[in-house]
């Protein structure tokens, strides 16, 4: 029973909807158009949305299970951490198994992927390969991003624009007749790009002081807290001065209530932004992000 939860903790749920809401945008765009009779032929293949938000899970649990195991190895994760228990530096599971779960993952995001190969070819290869890379690359190997500053870049190429765009790739294919499919795709990548950076950020703020003392330049480190809060507040306000190109492309995407709950807990963070201490009380603010990035794609998807 320990290890099961160890395992879900490990996996960090509070991040999850980062992955799942890309995939959830990809859909979006392929059913506004499908709905509007734009493109006849398109068409939303649900057993192909299933197996690409399982498969992009599946790489994003990978990754925080190697973030897990390697930040111990490094001595990342000190007594002084704020934020959830980790289980490899807490000793609840050896640095070895945890990144036997990690790899476990990989191979599992990369079976769920055959059928999206079957159906697109070479070009998922090309998506899949170097997203998997990156999952250890992240914490791992020669030049792990995540200790560069570059974690920001990371979460928006690849849980923005790689992983939406990527995802109507599945759906319908490249045809140059598909452009404006592609642009909006290309615009509400950025959108949730930029939300799940909201998510590293506030997560690496909470850090930024332990991060300092084990060598993890994090952007937050490198920035300091208050130009660090002031990015985070950027990453949260640039989705919406973007509303407008994105109802531009995306059909029938208009006002409705959910719109107006997504701004009530944006200006909530926005005032914890400026409040919180960065503590363990930034957790919090964590479960805040991911709530609004579920409820901006949520008005996304209601339309008018």
């Amino acid at each position: 029973m320990n290890n099961i939860k160890n395992i879900i903790l490990a996996a960090r749920p509070k991040t999850l909807p980062a992955g799942i809401v890309a995939v959830w945008a990809g859909c979006l765009i392929v059913h506004k158009f499908q709905q509007s009779a734009v493109f006849p032929e398109v068409q939303l293949n649900w057993w192909l949305a299933a197996f690409t938000v399982l498969s992009a899970m599946c790489i994003q649990i990978a990754c925080n299970f190697f973030n897990d195991s390697l930040d111990s190895d490094k001595k990342a994760d000190t007594a002084k951490r704020q934020g959830p228990r980790r289980i490899t530096a807490s000793g609840d599971m050896s640095s070895r198994a945890v990144k036997v779960w990690g790899c476990l993952f990989l191979a599992s995001a990369a079976a769920f992927a055959l059928p999206l190969i079957a159906a697109r070819g070479w070009v998922i290869l090309a998506i899949g390969i170097p997203s998997m890379l990156c999952a250890y690359g992240y914490t791992g190997g020669p030049w792990p991003l995540a200790y560069k500053g570059l974690g920001e870049l990371f979460v928006l190429l690849f849980f923005g624009l790689v992983a939406v765009c990527g995802t109507v790739y599945v759906q319908i294919g490249w045809q140059s007749a598909y452009l404006p499919i592609y642009a909006g795709a290309f615009i509400l990548g950025v959108q949730c790009g930029l939300l799940s950076c909201l998510l590293i950020e506030v997560n690496n703020i909470r850090d930024r002081k332990e991060d300092a003392t084990t060598g993890k330049r994090t952007l937050a480190v490198r920035l300091g807290d208050k130009r660090a809060r002031g990015l985070a507040m950027a990453f949260l306000v640039a989705p919406y001065a973007t509303l407008k190109q994105t109802a531009f492309y995306l059909p029938d995407v208009g006002w409705n209530l959910c719109w107006l709950a997504a701004i009530i807990v944006g200006g909530v963070i926005m005032l914890k932004l400026n409040s919180t201490p960065a503590n363990k009380k930034m957790n919090v603010l964590l479960g805040l992000s991911s709530l609004h990035l579920i409820l901006f794609l949520l008005a996304m998807t209601m339309g008018e």
